[in-house]
């Protein structure tokens, strides 16, 4: 089943997570809080430390509580990686409000839909957000408390300037207790409608004592974090976060000259980035043998991380440094975590034969049970089939950091929730793996994605490991073509950059060689090309295998 030992229960009676950065900035004033460009394409750095933070935030968190801002009051957040985000969040925990975030990448129409959804009370945003919302007459007619980071035009209401006036003073953060709704965070809606994720103040906790205790994080680092949300954690663990010049939006674009100038500069032990920034930043590193030596720890997540990109990324680190890929979602992060070290000296090999990623052993206080792949809803775990070791399923998993429900959808969290007799929550991943008898996880695709076919189930994750071995492959998608139960199964390529392309019937024939050397993909007999697959927009990592089924129906007809 995949359960460890519980992790000691450290939750108080007020779980602010707020106060974390309280106590940092009383240990540690003078130590830089958050570090960020001058300006976009600046060379040049901006910071505060982290009793600028504390008191930025306390000034901020007074001015938002006597503009309407109170507690549980839904707050949509959409500012920019930047100093403001930064004070803007703590001050929104402090007068516990619930901040709804975003990603901003999905488009004008989805966002605007999204986020009219969430009945929001206020909105925080720079200008761009505002001119948004102003162009949505009725979308956000609930909206009462408008402030704007920037310049203010024409909508009204407060800029943070109105918030800073006068001397500071402390703000008491306002009590939290761990089971009380602290945020809500969007889904990517990578593999159907973004959904609202319910955060509650006991899970950031739990997050927080997890990147303490199983990651190694401590005050005397420095991180990069290309990821805004995962930077806010750096805060309350009295770590620095450098916040590069860069995208966030679109990983896969980062200059890699200008991630590496941020962690030479600042003299970066740890960096989070998602595998499309890796695989850029491996590439730069192997072009001009450029050597990253202070960087100790890098944290990957978004999408599995091949093994020949590990290998290519620790070329650039020192010999004692790890490379973490941690599972989860939205809904429930982290679940279990393996490091590079054990990936290349053991399950590589697995993976690479068509075994599934491995992702790891639960980290303490989680569970995992892999049980029948159905598409019906389960409202308690006791009604499910629960799979042996080595039998390919759905995952779900329980713990502290588990989300509970789907913000105003009942039938979302009917499908993806269910209970336990103890009254614990169970969250379906959406996944489909196993557990091996180590009891470590191995992620096979997404449930979705698998391709039923006349002659059994393919997975995506084990087949297309075995294409992506071919020398001029960059990746590859499993996708199924057809009426479901008997889909005609596809491998679709993507070839590496700057390959002509030639010799293409060639290249086809070795693959399908590849295809029918292999149990596993012996049913596939069909092979097109892409030139480029469409990914997420969060990691710019996940295939989106749902728009490549369509391309490759229309190009089969």
């Amino acid at each position: 089943m995949g359960r460890v030992e519980e992790v000691e229960d450290k939750t108080v009676a007020t779980a602010n997570l707020s106060e974390h950065l309280t106590r940092v900035a009383h240990l540690m004033p003078d130590k830089k809080a958050v570090i960020c460009p001058a300006a976009p394409g600046a060379h040049d750095f901006i910071h505060w430390t982290f009793r600028e933070l504390e008191e930025e935030a306390d000034r901020l968190a007074h001015g938002f509580h006597q503009a309407g801002i109170v507690k549980g009051v839904k707050t949509i957040l959409m500012v920019r990686p930047s100093l403001e985000l930064f004070a803007v969040t703590f001050a929104l925990f402090r007068v516990g409000a619930v901040p709804v975030m975003i990603d901003p990448g999905m488009g004008r129409q989805k966002l605007v839909e999204n986020l009219s959804s969430i009945s929001a009370e206020a909105f925080i945003g720079i200008p761009l957000a505002h001119i948004l919302r102003v162009l949505s007459p009725g979308k956000f007619s609930t909206v009462k408390v408008k402030i704007t980071v920037g310049r203010r035009l024409f909508w009204g209401g407060y800029t943070l300037d109105d918030f800073r006036r006068g001397p500071w003073r402390p703000f008491t953060p306002v009590p939290a207790h761990p089971g009380e709704r602290a945020a809500i965070f969007f889904t990517t809606g990578s593999t159907g409608p973004p959904k609202g994720v319910v955060y509650e103040h006991g899970m950031f906790d739990a997050q927080v004592r997890y990147l303490s205790t199983h990651f190694g994080y401590g005050r005397d680092e420095v991180d990069l974090a290309t990821f805004p949300l995962f930077s806010l954690f750096d805060a309350v663990l009295g770590m620095t976060s450098v916040i590069p010049d860069m995208d966030p939006t679109r990983p896969a674009q980062a200059d890699p000259r200008k991630i590496i100038h941020a962690l030479e500069t600042h003299n970066c032990k740890s960096m989070y980035g998602s595998p499309a920034l890796l695989e850029n930043l491996a590439r730069y590193g192997a072009e001009t043998g450029k050597k990253l030596p202070a960087v100790k720890r890098i944290i990957t997540a978004g999408a599995p991380v091949r093994p020949d990109l590990m290998e290519a990324v620790h070329c650039l680190l020192p010999a004692d440094a790890r490379i973490h890929t941690p599972y989860g979602a939205t809904e429930v992060l982290p679940v279990s975590d393996i490091d590079s070290r054990e990936v290349l000296t053991e399950t590589r090999k697995i993976s690479e034969s068509g075994g599934g990623t491995c992702v790891g052993r639960p980290l303490a206080g989680m569970e995992v049970r892999i049980i029948g792949i159905t598409e019906e809803p389960l409202s308690r775990i006791r009604e499910a089939v629960i799979l042996p070791p080595g039998h390919i399923g759905e995952i779900a998993v329980r713990g502290p950091v588990t989300t509970k429900e789907y913000f105003q959808n009942p039938k979302a969290t009917l499908l993806a929730k269910m209970r336990d007799d103890d009254g614990g929550v169970w969250h379906r991943m959406g996944d489909v793996g196993y557990l091996d008898d180590k009891g470590r996880l191995w992620f096979c695709g997404r449930k979705a994605h698998r391709v039923e076919t006349a002659g059994g189930t393919l997975y995506t994750i084990p087949c297309e490991a075995l294409f992506n071995r071919h020398p001029r492959v960059r990746r590859s998608a499993l996708v199924g073509v057809g009426v479901s139960g008997n889909k005609r199964p596809v491998i679709i390529i993507e070839l590496k950059a700057g390959d002509s392309g030639r010799d293409k019937d060639r290249l086809t024939e070795e693959l399908l060689a590849i295809a029918r050397d292999n149990a596993i993909t012996r049913m596939i007999n069909t092979v097109l090309y892409h030139h480029g697959f469409p990914v997420d927009i969060r990691h710019n990592a996940k295939i989106f295998r749902e728009k490549l089924t369509v391309w490759a129906e229309e190009r089969l007809k």
